[in-house]
């Protein structure tokens, strides 16, 4: 590939999706910051850039539900994954001090991750704003100084601006999982150190039973199960369809039998992406 490689992510420069791209992708790398989920799977699949870099799964906040359905209508491989650790600071303009903040903008996630320090500091009020790294960008575009955003110290090194308090989170367990998104899945699986992982979505009927007939496709044959998650099917009130993650890969026997078993019982099947484990 010549040139730098193209990826989107949703955010301002300084997210913390900037940092996971840059994990998974190094730093030669040419960027579209994407307002929405939705923009960022649009730019992909139009040819726009290489690669999408999508948040999933937060240990505190738990799964971003939107780009689980995203996942499914965009049907843009899975290729890899990684995990940032999240810490969130204060930040303000150069000339401000903590005694100045009057409020605190950040995205929603953010600020719900950061409840004792508000609780502790009455005085600072908790605004939602659309990114972490944008809340930065909009501090500093600003002449307020008593306005402070809550995100990466690599955001506030990218804008220039102040960190007050570092570390402001309730639980240093704050962890983030990322998916690598391409248009096209690689012929073989990638090499790597984390074990091989599938993603896969399917719809069963509503009857009983039916979930646990599924999931003894892949008990019957020892395939370890990491996450299932459910999300409601469009158009069937009170019906699911669910996501589901096993270590493995489907060329390997014991997998390809379980997923040709799981489809005996299913009305929708889609493999989503075979990567390695992050590690």
């Amino acid at each position: 590939m010549s040139g730098p490689i193209r990826a989107s992510f949703q955010g301002a420069r300084g997210a913390f999706s900037e940092e996971a791209g840059r994990k998974l992708l190094g730093d030669d790398l040419e960027l579209l910051p994407c307002e929405r989920f939705l923009d960022m799977f649009e730019a992909l699949a139009a040819g726009k850039v290489d690669y999408a870099v999508a948040p999933i799964e937060n240990t505190l906040a738990g799964s971003v539900y939107e780009n689980y359905d995203h996942l499914l209508n965009f049907k843009l491989p899975i290729i890899a994954e990684t995990r940032i650790r999240i810490v969130h600071n204060l930040i303000a303009r150069p000339e401000a001090e903590f005694a100045d903040i009057t409020r605190a903008i950040s995205h929603p996630v953010a600020l719900g991750q950061c409840i004792e320090f508000f609780k502790q500091h009455r005085e600072i009020r908790a605004e939602s704003f659309y990114d972490t790294g944008g809340s930065v960008q909009a501090v500093m575009e600003g002449d307020d100084r008593t306005i402070a955003a809550i995100a990466s110290s690599t955001a506030a090194e990218l804008y220039g601006a102040k960190i007050l308090v570092k570390s402001i989170e309730d639980n240093s367990e704050n962890f983030t999982r990322f998916y690598l998104l391409a248009r096209e899945a690689p012929a073989e699986p990638p090499a790597g150190e984390g074990e091989l992982k599938t993603s896969i979505a399917f719809s069963t009927a509503n009857v009983p039973g039916a979930l646990y007939k599924c999931m003894a496709a892949f008990a019957l044959r020892d395939v370890s199960l990491t996450k299932i998650e459910s999300r409601p099917l469009r158009g069937r009130p009170w019906e699911y369809l669910f996501y589901l993650d096993f270590l493995g890969a489907p060329s390997e026997r014991r997998c390809e039998n379980a997923l040709n078993h799981l489809a005996e019982m299913t009305e929708l099947l889609a493999v989503l992406g075979t990567y390695r484990q992050a590690v």
